[in-house]
């Protein structure tokens, strides 16, 4: 625990029980004293891609939650929502939250399995929209990657769960997992489409697939394990038929940096909303 500011800053990783995998995550589960400055003074300062920061609480497991890159305010963040949520029931025990964001309403359950908390979020109502042309163009040319590289069978999308995602899916496994981009070009296009993150599949099986989400506009290059992105990609498989309505998805995102983690997407028949969840655990 470091203060800074008079605050409590907590450090989580979320979608990895070891410290060295997931995403991490600052949490500030009492940030009522501070001001959006001192918040996104905190985040700079840790440098994680995500931090969250408590404002208010009902006592009945309401909370008011703001997430900070080390850049800018995020509307949602998934892995900090994770993480944030695994603090609480370290803290309080286990049982039902529901986070207030700029998003909307955010239901996380945090339940024990065999010893280890695991954290699942209900995600806003999500959608899906189309990308033109040029804006695609654009967004190849920023990566390096020809359109020859994509899996045709997944048309290109921005997906929204809480935060907007472009979804593009490599052809193959080495194509992924090789991520060089033009840092400035793309981060100029995904301030132009309200872009959070590009969240760059590859579809190992029909419900596992391996994810990469670069987050320049977050300040930094690569993104561990994006829990917002997986919610938007759960409704995306699903709005494009890649999957069933009622389905269990497996992401694996962050191998490709030392940071492996596993992120869980369910959808339900008859419910548009997408549950993603994960393991975390304190760092330090």
């Amino acid at each position: 625990m470091s203060t800074h500011t008079g605050a409590d800053v907590l450090r989580y990783t979320a979608f990895s029980a070891d410290p060295d995998g997931g995403n991490p995550a600052g949490v500030v589960l009492d940030a009522s004293g501070l001001d959006d400055a001192a918040m996104q003074a905190i985040a700079a300062e840790l440098g994680y891609s995500e931090s969250a920061f408590l404002t208010a609480a009902d006592g009945h497991g309401g909370h008011t939650v703001r997430y900070f890159s080390p850049k800018a305010e995020v509307p949602f963040c998934g892995h900090a929502t994770v993480a944030t949520a695994l603090a609480l029931a370290e803290r309080d025990g286990p049982g039902d939250l529901v986070f207030s964001t700029l998003a909307g309403q955010v239901p996380v359950t945090v339940t024990r399995e065999a010893g280890e908390l695991r954290a699942t979020l209900t995600s806003v109502e999500p959608h899906i929209a189309e990308i033109t042309p040029g804006d695609l163009a654009e967004a190849l040319a920023a990566l390096d990657w020809r359109e020859t590289e994509l899996d045709p069978s997944f048309p290109p999308r921005i997906a929204f769960a809480g935060a907007r995602h472009l979804v593009l899916a490599a052809a193959t496994r080495e194509r992924l997992a090789d991520l060089s981009y033009d840092f400035a070009r793309l981060e100029a296009l995904m301030h132009r489409l309200d872009l959070t993150t590009l969240q760059l599949v590859w579809r190992e099986s029909g419900t596992v697939f391996h994810v990469r989400d670069p987050f320049p506009v977050g300040g930094v290059v690569e993104d561990p394990a994006t829990g917002a992105a997986a919610a938007a990609f759960g409704a995306y498989a699903r709005e494009t038929g890649l999957v069933p309505d009622e389905a269990t998805l497996t992401l694996h995102q962050g191998a490709d940096m030392g940071r492996p983690g596993t992120l869980t997407v369910s959808l339900t028949a008859g419910d548009a909303r997408v549950a993603v969840s994960g393991t975390g655990t304190r760092i330090g």
